[in-house]
Formats: structure tokens, C-alpha cells, sequence
């Protein structure tokens, strides 16, 4: 089963909000075949508590910018800001902090899940201007 169209506009939006506060080790990986639940995961790092919920707040203003809003179903960790989980049905974000992505390895857990390509639309143009 494919992700679906909805769930790639969310997961790319989301992946490109976390990259434009600096989040770290973006993956946007596709799950639909091994999970029923979502479509993918997006999954980035952030240094300290604070860049963690910034990113969060980005994702979540992001996506409410969407021509068809989306609100996350649930919200998990926002008070300790070592890993937000955000539900979105179609599709989770998990933004951990740097020493949380090590060590819990999420991207390893999925590792033969599909990755769905996302290139930080600010570094695609800054390489497009480059000489």
C-alpha cells in the first residue's frame, strides 16, 4: 500500500518545517506497508529542549497553513522536550533530542521501510545559485 498523497504533503511540509529550524538528521520514512495505522514517520533531531519544541511549534503552525488544515489527533512529550511524538493520522513526527535519536534508533527499527526522498528546499537553492 502506498502512502497517500495527503500523507506525503504532510510528512514533506513537516520535514521541510523542521529543517527550517535547523533540526538535524531529517527522515521521512514510508510505513504504510508494515503498519496500518500511518503512511509515514517523520523523524529529525534537535540539540536542546527548547530547539525541540521550537521545531515542534513549526510543524504544527506549518501544517495548520496547509490549504486543508491539519491538527495533530495527539501530542506526547511536549513538557519534557526530549521526544515529541506528533499524531497526525496520516502520518507521526518524532522530533528527539539528539541524544534520544541515538539512542532509541528509530530509523533503525524501520530500516526496511521505504525512505521518501525530502531535500531542504534552502539547500536545494543555495546549490542551484552555486557556481
Amino acid at each position: 500500500m502506498p502512502v497517500t498523497e495527503r500523507a506525503l504533503e504532510l510528512a514533506l511540509t513537516a520535514a521541510q518545517a523542521a529543517a527550517d529550524k535547523k533540526a538535524q538528521d531529517i527522515s521521512v520514512i514510508n510505513v504504510a506497508e508494515q503498519i496500518y495505522i500511518t503512511d509515514a514517520f517523520v523523524i529529525a533531531s534537535a540539540a536542546n529542549e527548547r530547539q525541540v519544541q521550537s521545531v515542534v511549534d513549526a510543524i504544527e503552525e506549518a501544517l495548520l497553513n496547509l490549504p486543508e488544515k491539519a491538527k495533530p489527533e495527539r501530542r506526547e512529550g511536549l513538557q519534557q522536550g526530549r521526544w515529541v511524538l506528533l499524531d497526525y493520522i496520516d502520518i507521526v513526527v518524532h522530533v528527539q533530542h539528539v541524544e534520544e535519536r541515538e539512542f532509541y534508533a528509530l530509523d533503525q527499527l524501520w530500516k526496511d521501510c521505504p525512505i521518501i526522498p525530502f531535500v531542504d528546499r534552502d539547500l536545494a537553492e543555495a546549490g542551484a545559485e552555486a557556481p
